[in-house]
């Protein structure tokens, strides 16, 4: 298949690196590439942010308004024994603290709001890019980890709206405010209360760079505590069975302990720069105190100079004591984006090609299509013709021919790892051939449209997923199906015996991975669900393999019913389902070694021969 080698934002992603490798990887707090591609979900909702821009200017604007009218009423109306006029100060000083706060309210509320649909629209994206990838992507792709890209990560990257990140730049420009009211109503205080600026740059810097190093180390120690929480959840029966709980639960204890002592170094930081940037905002004030000694402290101007200098210098240091924890969202959310932009950029579909906007719509090589051949009415519904497949460096399909007559009932039988489900996998473009053709009633598969293709041939497996809800929905599965024609498919199936036994109808709530049926119901579940579809092609793979003996019988009868007048392919290891085929094919490490009816094959006592008797014994074995 024509796969684009991962590549990330940053550079190539090796699609071999180790998960706690992956975890390892940190970016900039602030790195302009990714924040350019999250620019593409939030482009739609940029009116929000201007909107949110807008408001925070105007809160700004009474904010920084309010040390000033402070000041006024000190030097005209206070020390100016006009008391009268401090009901409207006191008025006007109120009206200031209530605007400031309608603005921060539709503020926060903008802000959220288009960080809400922004994650909204980054999650359809993950979950569109996901459900599109061939089975190839999912083989070196563990769930777990897909999981915390599609919600982990994507809420570390919310944080940026919804725990306030964003409004860096808000303090940023309410900064920059400040320090020009100060140059502007006294240059030399204002450099007087610069003075400390250099101390401070120091110790964010330090901060900076101590919760850097600490993060990452969290990352990557948080990402070994999910694993093993994962492995052993997921191997519970043997954790218990085995007596590994105690052993289990003391590693699960040194993972944690590390992951603990992991947040010490950025916690050091966080308090220290919260208590060092307190004291530079005191030292600011006592430069101002010395200014002040040496000038008429007796003044009104001077006296309310002073004032309109302590309130801003609090105004000012106060999202600076604020910064290191903002740091740490915009750093988890730098992270968590480099790692969903990676994910976006693993593509598995063919021909797909990234861009720096992300993966484009898949196209094949106009090579590899060749020229679109027309159905063959007289010809093989299905047909391999020197298929060559390999899913790494050993080959699992050598050559396979294989010719299934329309309506004719194939069986493709052989030991475990001859390559029989392959056939399945390439056959329905889960994996691509390397070499060779695949075609439907003469056309080539790559030229048919995946929706196109997928609704003529119909696969029912052996493990049967049955999704929340009703078993009317899993029958269902999301198509608009008349009541009749889902009562009808039930019926034909065998599957409303199997319901009345229990004494339910298609109503029934189904529990997680339908753990409230049977393996035998939920096998003729899917019996209906493909006997609905209607397929041109059906394929049984191993679908009666682990059956109950007291459902056998109704399974079989269903599986005649949904096999009734219809191109079928057979896997199975159970012979016995498929000595009746029109044609048995034999694999044996990748290769057709036999082919013919079950007497025939017999007769010859070749390989099918010895899988035959090799069944028997094992039949009698365990009877």
């Amino acid at each position: 298949m024509a796969a684009v080698a991962p590549t990330g934002p940053i550079g190539p992603v090796g699609p071999r690196r180790s998960g706690m490798e992956a975890e390892a990887v940190l970016g900039k707090a602030y790195d302009i590439r990714l924040v350019r591609r999250l620019a593409r979900y939030v482009r739609p909702h940029a009116w929000l942010l201007l909107g949110w821009v807008a408001c925070m200017a105007v809160r700004l604007a009474f904010e920084l308004s309010q040390p000033l009218l402070l000041a006024y009423a000190l030097q005209y109306h206070i020390l100016g024994k006009d008391l009268g006029a401090l009901p409207f100060d006191a008025l006007g000083y109120v009206g200031l603290i209530v605007g400031q706060n309608v603005m921060l309210f539709f503020e926060q509320w903008l802000v959220q709001l288009s960080g809400q649909r922004t994650m909204h629209d980054l999650r359809i994206a993950i979950f569109d890019h996901v459900l599109a990838q061939r089975a190839a992507f999912f083989d070196r792709m563990p769930v777990g980890r897909l999981m915390t890209r599609m919600t982990n990560d994507i809420e570390s990257l919310n944080e940026i709206f919804s725990q306030g990140a964003i409004t860096i730049v808000g303090d940023a420009l309410k900064a920059i405010a400040i320090m020009v009211i100060m140059l502007y109503l006294d240059a030399a205080l204002a450099l007087t209360v610069f003075a400390t600026l250099p101390l401070l740059f120091v110790i964010v810097e330090y901060a900076r760079r101590a919760m850097r190093t600490s993060f990452r180390q969290i990352r990557v120690r948080l990402a070994a505590m999910n694993g093993f929480a994962q492995e052993h959840l997921f191997g519970i029966r043997v954790v218990q069975l085995l007596g590994r709980g105690k052993i289990a639960q003391r590693e699960y204890d040194e993972i944690n302990a590390g992951h603990r002592d992991a947040y010490l170094l950025q916690i050091r930081a966080d308090a220290a720069m919260y208590a060092l940037v307190e004291a530079i905002g005191y030292l600011a004030l006592a430069g101002v105190l010395w200014w002040t000694s040496g000038h008429h402290a007796k003044d009104a101007a001077t006296i309310a100079l002073v004032v309109k200098f302590v309130e801003y210098i609090g105004r000012f240091f106060e999202p600076i004591r604020d910064l290191s924890a903002k740091y740490a969202v915009m750093q988890g959310a730098m992270a968590a984006s480099e790692r969903i932009f990676q994910l976006l950029d693993t593509d598995e579909r063919d021909g797909a090609v990234i861009t720096d906007l992300g993966v484009t719509q898949p196209e094949l090589d106009p090579r590899e299509r060749g020229a679109p051949a027309e159905p063959e009415p007289g010809g093989p519904a299905v047909e391999l013709a020197g298929v060559h497949f390999s899913y790494g460096a050993e080959p699992v399909l050598k050559g396979i021919d294989l010719r299934v007559p329309r309506g004719a009932t194939v069986a493709v039988v052989g030991a475990t790892g001859s390559g029989k489900s392959t056939v399945i996998k390439l056959l329905t473009r889960l994996y691509e051939r390397d070499r060779g053709a695949i075609r439907l009633s003469g056309v080539d598969v790559r030229d048919l449209a995946l929706a196109e293709l997928r609704r003529r041939i119909t696969v029912v497996s052996q493990d049967v997923i049955l999704f929340a809800g009703t078993l009317q929905d899993n029958i269902a599965l999301g198509k608009p199906y008349s009541k009749e024609q889902l009562d009808a498919a039930v019926r034909r199936v065998g599957l409303d015996r199997a319901l009345a036994r229990r004494g339910s109808g298609i109503e029934t709530p189904v529990a997680e991975r339908g753990a409230n049926f049977s393996a035998g119901e939920r096998q003729l579940v899917a019996f209906a669900r493909a006997l609905l579809r209607d397929p041109e092609i059906l394929i049984l793979d191993e679908a009666t393999a682990h059956v109950d003996p007291e459902a056998e019988a109704l399974i079989e009868r269903g599986v005649a019913e949904l096999m009734k007048g219809r191109t079928t392919l057979v896997i199975a290891h159970r012979l016995s389902t498929i000595r009746n085929a029109d044609l048995i094919v034999v694999l044996d490490r990748g290769q057709v070694i036999e082919q013919g009816k079950h007497d025939e094959l017999i007769a010859r006592g070749g390989f099918y021969a010895d899988l035959e008797r090799t069944f028997h014994r094992r039949s009698a074995e365990s009877g």
